[in-house]
């Protein structure tokens, strides 16, 4: 299983940017999908999950009202909508999925398969 996490870049603070994410998963359509942050220096940061048919998702407080999570079974991608932008948003963003076997679990956890991150860098 690959992901390539992709869309990063400079951007200002209030500005938007779609990350996408392209999974070499034959069977994309049954794994849930998240996206997740990790700034310099800190812990890994879950920021949001989408169910496998696109029919559940979770964010978290942080992100919530400003990004949103989507999905494209028939392209196996799954998208990050970031509006209002902030330089506390600087940080390296991954996608990662999780197997059928953790469907309806908590969204936060069971991740097995990850990208190679995309860097985002919001100035003030």
């Amino acid at each position: 299983v690959q992901l390539q996490a992709f869309g990063g870049g400079l951007v200002q603070a209030g500005g938007s940017l779609r990350l996408s994410c392209a999974a070499s998963l034959r069977t994309f359509s049954s794994y849930d999908m998240g996206w997740f942050r990790q700034a310099l220096g800190k812990e890994r940061e879950f920021l949001t999950a989408i169910s496998w048919n696109g029919g559940s998702t979770y964010y978290a407080d942080s992100v919530k009202g400003r990004f949103t999570i989507s999905r494209d079974n028939a392209k196996n991608t799954v998208y990050l909508q970031m509006n209002s932008l902030q330089p506390e948003d600087t940080a390296v963003y991954y996608c990662a999925t999780r197997p059928p076997v953790y469907r309806g679990s908590d969204f936060r956890r069971g991740y097995t398969y990850w990208g190679q991150g995309t860097q985002l860098t919001v100035s003030s």
